[in-house]
């Protein structure tokens, strides 16, 4: 039997509660609704799900800002849905982790109204108090970080918007209440946890001023106008020296290494996962986080092959440098960034599917754990809110104001910029069908989100459940080679000079097999060649995005390639 833990083999998909499937016709997401369609992601071919913040919350950063760390919002059917739901996972084979924010509570948490009511009560100390404004940090979502409570006559520091303030880490007291929160829901069963915004729990301890030259509003609006190389280069470092007293500072490490041991005292291989790209954070590879997330992978206007191979082998460098070697996590897609296929498919929806299609085979295959976003196997795409009364997303109504408001930008072109930043864009109903609410929630009842309108032109999973050329059917059958191909899931990858700049292909093997796996993507909208010289010849087409070429023979060392194609060869040749 194999020691290696479930969580390498993994494939994961992310689920946004309030935007899955409505189970009791509110039109808002709910656990009964996810239970629902356990059989769907079991088909998928998905392994384990992580679910966005399902904890009670005002939700003005839609479960982000948490009020209660013990329970299970109302809104999404309450602990006895979430105790069904998990049993109905863990029944289907599926592990289950939830998404738990350390840095920062609700503004209506009790620990913070009872912090926030006097300076001598017994919680005074579990936030982070000024008697002034010690500096000029900016909050990453809305203006200045430090808010006045009359009833304490101080200031309270909050990274994030005024309503969710920062925990005080440095005080025993609240150490101890956010561990026995996740023994709560460890002892409940949940398979771990990723990790919210580990980076931002401890400031600068001087808490020295940025002194930059703008505050969070003009330098988004900078962000926007800047046209030159000199002024977007100005911007990038606007943006780190903004923040880079509130990020990354001491104290992170040993914490996680405190998390770690607690959740090592389970048994299962539970799971964390950290909301952060830095591979220091996995410490020794052994004694801190499980993994981080490779996020420079989507940080790019365009997937290329030259990306592709430069990120990873960077990636794979910095992993095998720790004392117990690292495992990556790779992703192109989750609730705060733009849709994949949006992101990186260009104007042409065609061309766009496409390459959603590439992208997937690419982010599946290559090494490492791959995490999913929900609707990305139906190739949805970016809503755009045309009406600014229908943005939900804190931030985005935030900026709108400011630019109108305090930046005097004309009305339309806030609205269209408002548009453009939002989260909303990438957070609109999951598609199921083509009627009504795209058969998210039933029809006369408003969706939280409207619902794309591409819903009724087939991106909907009820349309391509029966269309054997769709992209669902496409992700089903990746996902489905990567687990019977152990190649796919464990094995070392060593990239292949194909002699196209179109080309991105790879060899994965486990080390001692005599079986290799080829994964060649040709990007380009013109046929090409793969002429690897040091791949051995024959092979079996496993999977390709042509159906009909599958379970045929090729030679491997000159590969023929469609445009924007995909295909997988197996090869039983040492020598590859």
């Amino acid at each position: 039997m194999s020691n290696t833990p479930w969580w390498r083999d993994a494939v994961f998909y992310q689920i946004y509660p309030r935007s899955f499937t409505d189970g009791n016709g509110d039109g808002i997401g709910d656990f009964m609704g996810m239970a629902a369609k356990l059989d769907y992601l079991a088909k998928l071919g998905v392994d384990a799900l992580w679910i966005s913040p399902h904890f009670p919350s005002p939700n003005l950063d839609w479960g982000y800002d948490v009020s209660d760390y013990l329970d299970t919002a109302p809104e999404y059917g309450g602990m006895p849905a979430f105790r069904a739901f998990l049993d109905g996972a863990h029944g289907r084979g599926l592990k289950v982790i939830l998404d738990l924010v350390l840095n920062h509570t609700s503004d209506l948490h009790p620990w913070f109204l009872e912090s926030a009511s006097s300076r001598d009560n017994p919680k005074a100390d579990w936030y982070v108090w000024a008697d002034r404004p010690p500096n000029d940090w900016q909050s990453c979502f809305d203006g200045p970080a430090w808010t006045y409570v009359p009833e304490r006559g101080q200031y309270y520091y909050h990274y994030f918007m005024r309503q969710q303030p920062d925990l005080n880490w440095h005080n025993p007291d609240v150490k101890k209440a956010m561990w026995d929160a996740v023994r709560f829901w460890l002892d409940l069963g949940v398979d771990g946890f990723r990790l919210d915004a580990i980076g931002t729990i401890f400031e600068d301890p001087d808490l020295a001023p940025h002194g930059l030259p703008l505050d969070l509003a003009r330098l988004r609006r900078l962000s926007e106008t800047a046209v030159s190389r000199a002024d977007k280069r100005r911007v990038q470092r606007y943006w780190h020296d903004m923040f880079k007293r509130q990020w990354g500072q001491p104290g992170v490490h040993e914490l996680m290494k405190e998390l770690r041991a607690l959740v090592d005292g389970y048994q299962g291989d539970r799971v964390l996962i950290a909301e952060d790209d830095n591979i220091a954070y996995q410490g020794r590879g052994d004694d801190e986080i499980h993994m981080v997330f490779n996020f420079p992978l989507m940080r790019t206007e365009s997937i290329t092959p030259a990306h592709v191979r430069s990120n990873q082998r960077a990636r794979q460098k910095a992993l095998d440098r720790l004392p117990a070697r690292g495992w990556p996590c790779n992703t192109l897609g989750n609730h705060d960034s733009p849709r994949m296929r949006t992101r990186f498919g260009g104007v042409d929806p065609e061309h766009s599917l496409a390459l959603a299609r590439l992208n997937a085979a690419m982010v599946t295959l290559i090494r490492g754990t791959p995490v999913l976003y929900n609707g990305e196997e139906l190739g949805m795409e970016d809503l755009v809110l045309d009406n600014p009364a229908d943005l939900r997303d804190t931030m985005a109504v935030w900026y709108l104001g400011q630019l109108t408001d305090t930046l005097g930008v004309p009305p339309d072109e806030a609205a269209r910029r408002a548009a453009d930043m939002t989260r909303d864009r990438c957070r609109s109903p999951v598609q199921w069908g083509p009627g009504p609410n795209a058969d998210f929630c039933p029809a006369g009842v408003r969706p939280w989100l409207p619902v794309h309108p591409d819903h009724a032109r087939g991106v909907n999973a009820a349309d391509q459940e029966t269309d054997p050329d769709s992209i669902l059917a496409w992700y089903r059958r990746i996902l489905a080679l990567r687990r019977a191909e152990p190649a796919l899931r464990r094995g070392e990858q060593r990239f292949v000079d194909g002699g196209s700049g179109s080309v991105l292909a790879w060899l994965r093997r486990e080390p001692g097999s005599p079986r290799a796996v080829l994964v060649a993507l040709n990007y380009g909208d013109t046929p090409a060649i793969l002429r690897a010289r040091s791949v051995s010849g024959p092979g079996t087409v496993l999977e390709s995005t042509d159906r009909q070429a599958t379970g045929s023979a090729v030679d491997a060392r000159r590969l023929r390639l469609a445009p924007l194609s995909a295909v997988v060869v197996a090869l039983e040749n040492r020598k590859s």
